[in-house]
């Protein structure tokens, strides 16, 4: 399912969008092939007769059940859980009748970080936690790539300081100090009487 764009605003452009890892789905389809599996097992082993019909139908029932429960169900919450980092923020959003969204803004973000299984490692996949002003954390589990993610993520953070300003003020003093303080030291000299030889100073 496609992420919806009236939620963008007119600016903002989307740098990544992705779905959990694909490890989500294995699941759930091997449920589907299974209950398929078993419900033609059972139309073929069992007799054409009133008994055989309906122990076809129980089958079929606790197939329909359980492929509905754990196989297309976890299916639609996959592909309705959408993970969108934009150049202003980054959006959240799951939910497959209800729907529920989060919004973190970039210059929000204080700290992220990724963990991987050995699992996760052999997938290529991993769990970001972002944290956010405000005690605010934010978990994307299963990201695909999620190194990758992660260095993105903190590039987009960069340019978004970068074009917002934030911290040039602090690098100007930092740069300014040492030519500050060489300039006033220079205005002391200057301004200091220059003792004549054998002169002293007058005592206070």
């Amino acid at each position: 399912m496609a992420f919806p764009d009236e939620v963008l605003t007119d600016e903002e452009e989307v740098v990544l969008h992705l779905h959990p890892h694909a490890k989500a789905a294995v699941r759930p389809v091997l449920v589907l092939l299974a209950d398929l599996a078993a419900v033609i097992l059972v139309w073929v082993m069992l007799p054409p007769t009133t008994g055989g019909l309906i122990g076809v139908l129980v089958v079929g029932a606790v197939a329909l059940f359980t492929g509905l429960t754990r196989g297309v169900w976890p299916l639609l919450v996959w592909r309705t859980t959408h993970y969108v980092f934009t150049d202003e923020r980054i959006l959240l959003q799951d939910g497959v009748i209800a729907r529920a969204r989060r919004d973190l803004p970039l210059n929000r973000v204080n700290d992220h970080a990724m963990r991987q299984t050995m699992l996760d490692r052999v997938l290529g996949c991993g769990t970001l936690k972002i944290d956010s002003i405000g005690d605010q954390v934010a978990v994307l589990e299963s990201v695909p790539g999620a190194q990758r993610v992660q260095t993105l993520l903190y590039q987009l953070i960069e340019t978004d300081r970068e074009l917002r300003g934030d911290g040039e003020d602090e690098e100007a003093d930092e740069e300014e100090t040492p030519s500050t303080a060489r300039q006033r030291g220079a205005e002391r000299r200057a301004l200091s009487p220059v003792p004549r030889p054998g002169s002293r100073r007058p005592r206070r």
